[in-house]
């Protein structure tokens, strides 16, 4: 279970986060929902350990962590960006292989075998070979997503999952979401597409630029 109570975030004088708790259950799917400029990404980014909170108190299963102090090895929080993010020089393989290697320390033949579990579950058995560029959007994401979960995370983050894809793929999207909800992995998820957050969430979380409490 993840607990977050009373965070706060400032940017040059400016509040974008004044108070946020919040509570995911094991398994469930959270959704941070508000406007573009809310804080959205900002308090994903702050839960993540990408940006720093000026305050506030985080606890996995009842115990104090710091987003920004959790050695990646600890894999507690996967990530999967708006913009994937993948290294175009690396096939999709290596680019699910990579950082189990460097920082889990998993010999290459385990790293390359989840990997390819990773690939047939999501749907990409053929394309281990290919590279970024040869991939579409939504292919892209499902690589993303593997990479994300061959660090094999307690909870898996999404920023903006749905903002590039057309209506069959956020379908999709939704269905791959349920299915790893399914297999119990916890979620949060940062959207403005409320169709789509009301189809997956177990919780909503609304931000807006005034009020941070949802």
């Amino acid at each position: 279970m993840l607990e977050i109570k009373n965070l706060k975030k400032s940017f040059d004088g400016r509040q974008i986060l004044n108070g946020v708790d919040l509570t995911v259950e094991d398994g469930q799917i959270l959704c941070i929902v508000g406007p573009s400029g809310a804080g959205k990404t900002t308090l994903l980014r702050c839960i993540t350990g990408l940006e720093a909170a000026d305050s506030g108190e985080f606890l996995i299963d009842g115990q104090p962590f710091d987003p920004k102090g959790m050695e990646a090895s600890d894999a507690v929080m996967g990530v999967v960006f708006q913009d994937f993010n993948l290294f175009p020089h690396l096939s999709v393989l290596e680019n699910i292989t990579l950082a189990p290697q460097l920082v889990l320390k998993e010999a290459k033949a385990a790293a390359e075998q989840r990997g390819l579990d990773l690939l047939d579950q999501l749907g990409l058995e053929d394309k281990g070979g290919l590279y970024p560029y040869q991939l579409s959007g939504g292919q892209k994401q499902r690589v993303a997503i593997a990479r994300a979960l061959a660090m094999k995370p307690k909870i898996l983050c999404y920023d903006e999952p749905t903002s590039a894809l057309d209506p069959q793929l956020r379908d999709e999207v939704a269905t791959l979401l349920l299915k790893l909800k399914a297999q119990g992995m916890t979620q949060l998820v940062v959207t403005h597409d409320m169709d789509f957050a009301e189809k997956i969430a177990d919780k909503l979380l609304k931000v807006t630029a005034l009020d941070q409490k949802g």
